[in-house]
């Protein structure tokens, strides 16, 4: 697995070097994806008795060998994976694939990680921790909080920050930034991003506020494909994922 990390970087390192993109057709972008592939089966082998330092290292894991990361943040989440790898106590596991691990990552570490946010990865990996435990309410409470954070930052990103506070000057409740984010006429938001969004805050209400409502993983699983498109979408109205 340290071979492997350090291949990762050696790969980004000439592809910077030759100007080449890791997100294309070109012969260091292949060598990347063989790489990651060779990571997440030598990763699924191991397992550790502490399921945090597992959910964790998963997604430093997925971080480090996607194609989109940034290099300086390639190279100091592998020092710190390194470091990780180094000094915890591995066993193999013919079971592990059924703990938390890179396919048990409910929303993709490595998006958040391209906006340079660090309390967005930190609500990521909060969110991803919670659904690898099986702590279904408490995921879908912190995506309810990712989603707040990201049409927030939409509106930080375009200057209008102010049409989504109170007199008091504090930022507006989820519905009520569903509402305004849905009506507003300075951007045209996708059909998918208008059609998830109720869903996401209805589900994300009754987590955190439901005293019969139990969530199950089949109520999340359900939620994954919406949860990435909405975020991704005001990421990207928010200009957090155009590498300024």
């Amino acid at each position: 697995m340290e071979q492997l990390v350090k291949q990762a970087l050696q790969v980004a390192k000439k592809a910077r070097a030759h100007r080449r993109s890791l997100d294309a057709l070109n012969y260091y972008a292949d060598r990347l994806a063989k790489l990651r592939t060779d990571a997440t089966i030598a990763f699924q082998e191991a397992s550790d008795p502490s399921v945090g330092d597992v959910s964790v290292m998963a997604e430093m894991v997925s971080t480090v060998f996607s194609p989109h990361t940034d290099y300086r943040m390639r190279a100091e989440l592998a020092r710190e994976l390194l470091h990780e790898l180094r000094t915890k106590k591995w066993r193999t596991s013919a079971g592990f694939a059924q703990g938390p691990g890179l396919q048990d990552e409910f929303f993709p570490l490595s998006l958040l990680a391209k906006t340079r946010r660090g309390y967005l990865v930190t609500v990521g990996r909060e969110m991803n921790g919670c659904y690898a435990s099986g702590w279904y309410d408490a995921c879908l409470v912190m995506m309810r909080r990712l989603l707040e954070t990201c049409i927030i930052e939409a509106y930080e990103g375009c200057g209008i920050a102010a049409e989504i506070k109170d007199p008091q000057g504090d930022f507006l409740q989820l519905s009520q930034l569903i509402q305004k984010a849905v009506a507003e006429t300075r951007w045209n938001l996708s059909r998918n991003t208008r059609s998830a969004l109720p869903i996401l805050r209805n589900v994300g209400h009754m987590s955190a506020h439901s005293r019969r409502f139990t969530a199950q993983r089949s109520d999340i699983d359900r939620l994954r494909e919406g949860c990435r498109v909405v975020v991704e979408e005001f990421l990207h109205l928010a200009r957090l994922l155009d590498g300024r």
